[in-house]
């Protein structure tokens, strides 16, 4: 695979090439593939690039490491919330990410590896295809968090798996495995963690070898719905997210979330070998 044009262009993503298949890696391991700053403007401009790329003929997104995406970055919300440039360029870069993915007018398929978690979770959503790891699971937990899901899972999940529960896994931000994604429509394919990306990318080359015109008209053709849903409320859903962005709730429990972290961080610390 040839990874040096994708390392160039990307800093947080990297995108390799595989014959006529293009692999999109969200690389932060470190950090569970949380959405950075780099990351989310990132996410918002590859598809652009790949829609324009005359030899790529199917995509697939995954994370490296252990996780999927574990969603958003909090440093990066807690700026968001106390700057307001800063919120223009984070809903622009939300909006553009979504249709970009929406109107890519090659197939898409999501190896979700693992943890794919608010962000994580739309990013799946909004894929043509999903192939995921047995260790894998999907939640969507903006409300606890004090935020309006705007950016795919919330719009998207009713129609895949039914309203009522739907609301359920919104409202709770409840975990759902890969077997109740699998049996409720949110994932095609429960493999064991190692066939993940194997899978996905033959079965990327298997829809890269279709005639290019007609794979792509026949995606446009099935996702007229799935887009006219988005395109119908993704302003409204923004809007909203960016009230609840604005709120005395979600800056209270942001920072509860970052202080619980840093806890995290302190007691591991302490128990290394060696400290008091």
């Amino acid at each position: 695979m040839d990874t040096s044009e994708g390392q160039q262009e990307f800093e947080a993503l990297q995108v390799t090439k595989d014959g006529p298949v293009r692999i999109v890696t969200m690389n932060r391991p470190e950090s569970l593939n949380a959405a950075d700053a780099v990351m989310h403007r990132e996410l918002a401009a590859v598809w652009g690039l790949l829609a324009a790329d005359p030899g790529c003929r199917a995509v697939v997104l995954t994370g490296a490491g252990r996780a999927f995406s574990a969603g958003g970055d909090l440093p990066r919300m807690v700026a968001t919330q106390q700057d307001q440039e800063i919120q223009d360029e984070v809903f622009a870069e939300a909006r553009a990410t979504v249709l970009g993915m929406i109107e890519l007018p090659q197939p898409l398929i999501a190896a979700v590896n693992g943890p794919a978690v608010g962000l994580g979770a739309s990013l799946v959503s909004l894929c043509d295809l999903a192939i995921a790891s047995e260790k894998a699971f999907l939640a969507d937990p903006h409300l606890g968090v004090g935020l309006v899901p705007a950016d795919g899972a919330a719009l998207l999940w009713p129609m895949l798996m039914g309203l009522m529960r739907a609301k359920e896994y919104v409202f709770t931000g409840e975990r759902i495995t890969a077997q109740q994604a699998l049996e409720w429509g949110l994932v095609n394919r429960v493999v064991a963690p190692d066939d993940v990306l194997p899978d996905a990318v033959a079965l990327a080359h298997r829809l890269a070898g279709h005639p290019a015109r007609a794979l792509r008209d026949t995606k446009r053709l099935m996702n007229l719905h799935a887009s006219r849903v988005l395109v119908g409320m993704l302003d409204q859903a923004l809007a909203c997210e960016r009230a609840s962005v604005n709120s005395a709730d979600h800056a209270e429990l942001s920072m509860q979330l970052i202080a619980a972290s840093e806890a995290r961080v302190r007691s591991r610390g302490s128990a290394r070998p060696g400290r008091a």
